[in-house]
């Protein structure tokens, strides 16, 4: 018949394990291990494996930067913009939102991210439309098919003389924190030529 083991946790009562005869026992370090990882579920704490780098991500606080001007003309941005790429043979990414939009804010990190930031510079000119809150420069987002009240952020993609090339009318990106970067690498990819 096994034996039994007793372990206390501050937080509850005691905990009984059975304890296999000698033959059948785990070695010291693989129980400690467990007892760890046990101890851990129950504290509420969790074990990740993580490289450093994400480690040294998760260590780094996110600021929010300031990408959508409130103050700014869409109109006149966007004719620079196309100017722009006609002299640079790009095309124009107008990406509909908010400073307030998480998504919008996952986004641009990704943008900033390889191989995301090497297709934009070389393809792209990206115009940020500031949207208030679903409320404001509508109109913009209209003329391009954009239906911001469908999530943010929305993109539109437009060729060097402005025609629309596509728009995300179905917010394909308002889930953008739930998303990883290939998601925006195909998108670039696939609007690029």
């Amino acid at each position: 018949m096994a034996s039994r083991i007793c372990f206390r946790n501050p937080l509850a009562s005691a905990v009984n394990l059975p304890v296999a005869p000698t033959a059948a026992r785990p070695s010291r370090r693989l129980l400690a291990l467990g007892l760890a990882f046990a101890l851990a579920g129950l504290s509420g704490l969790s074990f990740v494996p993580a490289t450093v780098a994400h480690a040294q991500r998760l260590a780094t606080p996110y600021t929010p930067k300031h990408l959508y001007s409130e103050t700014a003309d869409p109109t006149a941005d966007i004719a620079a913009a196309l100017k722009q790429a006609r002299r640079e043979h790009k095309r124009v990414i107008l990406d509909f939102g908010g400073d307030w939009c998480g998504d919008c804010q996952v986004l641009d990190i990704y943008f900033h991210q390889e191989p995301n930031l090497s297709l934009l510079s070389k393809y792209f000119v990206i115009v940020h439309v500031w949207i208030g809150r679903e409320d404001h420069n509508l109109d913009v987002a209209d003329k391009y098919g954009v239906p911001v009240t469908h999530g943010v952020p929305a993109l539109a993609v437009l060729s060097p003389s402005g025609k629309v090339l596509y728009s995300q009318a179905t917010g394909e990106f308002r889930d953008m924190r739930h998303m990883d970067s290939a998601s925006v690498t195909d998108f670039l990819n696939r609007w690029k030529n």
